[in-house]
Formats: structure tokens, C-alpha cells, sequence
């Protein structure tokens, strides 16, 4: 016959603490505390996946990559004498920090959509950010060779479009040279190390922001905007 388990006899083990040998309590569980169920990983994963969600955000994403750069371009040829008349009056180094801003701030909606497990309002953040930036590149006729598009479109007014993209280009080249770094110090700290600090969100998102000053400022007074 199966013995019943006594309630009132003590659940002890005995260990090492403190380089001494103890007897102490350890928890006692006669029941399962999980409920049964019938869903397989499988199941459960499916459940959480959120096809939807994504569907949704992969054809805005691709949206706003395609409809302002389309929309921005068409303003920059034919109605080139409006935009210098609307932007005459700000200074390169104006632009150049609005085009700087907008991709900073379309990486920190991305990232923040992915650590606050996937969130509907950082990828709204991410996703106006992003379309801001193509937007403002559009514009500003953003390629490879852009300072021979500018001078065609916009003549001796080409310091505007240059200036936005000297921006945009400069946040773009903070975000590669942090990924860089940043997978650079998971790989070589090691999670016993007391620098593995500098791998938590909060101190990454520092140095994120101390790499894209650094790009901003050389931007700014770096004498690029006067050499393009």
C-alpha cells in the first residue's frame, strides 16, 4: 500500500553554507502548481507570434520608405522655386540637424519597439521617423552621388539638399559605427567581467547618443557643410 506523506514531519536537507555543514528547510510541493494542458509548444508559439501585427508593420514599414521618398523627390523637381523660398531663410547647420533627427529618431523607435516587446506606439515612432527621413532624402535628392543631383535640381541653392543629407548620412554612419561597438563589447566581455555593464540597455542607449553627438558635431563644425 502506498504510505500517505506525513504533513507534520520537517522537509530538510543538509548543505554547505558558509563553509559549514547545515540542516535547513527546503520547499515542499505535493501538488503540481502548473495546470495540465493540451497545447504543444507549437501551439503556444503560434499563439504568440502575432502574424498580423507584423503583416501590418512590414507594409508600413515599406510604405514609408517608398510613398515620401516618391513624394519628396516630385516636390524637389517641380517645384523647386517653393522649396528654396520655404527653406531659404534656415542655415545648413538648421537642416543638417533636422536631418540628423529624424534618423535618430527613427532608430530609437526600432530599437524601443523591440525591447518593450513589440510595442504598437514606439512602431508608430519608428515608422513616422522613418518616413520623415526618406521625406526629407527625397527632398533633398539623397544617392550615392548626391552632390551632383542637388546642383542640378537646386543650382547655387544646392547647400540646402546637401546640408539635410550630410545630416541624415551622419546619423546613418553613428548607427553602424555603434552596432559595430556594441556587438564588438558582447563578444569580448565576458558576463563575469565588471565592465559587462556597459552591455545593459541603459548604457548602450548612452553611448548610442555619445556616438551620434560625436557625428552631429562633426557635421556641424567640421567644415563638411561648406565642402559639398
Amino acid at each position: 500500500m502506498e504510505q500517505e506523506p506525513n504533513e507534520q514531519e520537517p522537509n530538510e536537507a543538509t548543505e554547505i553554507v558558509g563553509s559549514k555543514v547545515e540542516t535547513v528547510e527546503v520547499s515542499r510541493h505535493p501538488e503540481a502548481s502548473i495546470p495540465e494542458t493540451d497545447l504543444s509548444l507549437a501551439d503556444i508559439e503560434r499563439r504568440r507570434s502575432h502574424p498580423v501585427r507584423w503583416a501590418v508593420t512590414i507594409l508600413a514599414v515599406l510604405a514609408a520608405i517608398i510613398a515620401p521618398y516618391w513624394l519628396g523627390r516630385s516636390f524637389a523637381v517641380n517645384n523647386t522655386e517653393a522649396v528654396v523660398a520655404a527653406l531659404g531663410d534656415v542655415s545648413a547647420q538648421g537642416i543638417a540637424l533636422v536631418g540628423w533627427t529624424v534618423v535618430v529618431i527613427a532608430y530609437v523607435g526600432l530599437v524601443m519597439a523591440i525591447v518593450v516587446s513589440p510595442s504598437w506606439p514606439w512602431l508608430i515612432v519608428f515608422v513616422v521617423g522613418l518616413a520623415a527621413e526618406q521625406f526629407i532624402a527625397g527632398l533633398s535628392m539623397l544617392n550615392l552621388h548626391f552632390w551632383y543631383s542637388t546642383y542640378v535640381v537646386y543650382g547655387e541653392q544646392s547647400n540646402i539638399a546637401n546640408a539635410a543629407n550630410l545630416g541624415i548620412l551622419a546619423a546613418a554612419i553613428g548607427v553602424a559605427v555603434y552596432a559595430v561597438i556594441f556587438v564588438g563589447l558582447l563578444v569580448v566581455i565576458k558576463k563575469t567581467s565588471p565592465l559587462n555593464v556597459l552591455t545593459k540597455s541603459w548604457a548602450s542607449f548612452i553611448l548610442y547618443f555619445v556616438i551620434e553627438g560625436v557625428a552631429l558635431f562633426v557635421v556641424l563644425f567640421g567644415g563638411l557643410l561648406t565642402a559639398v
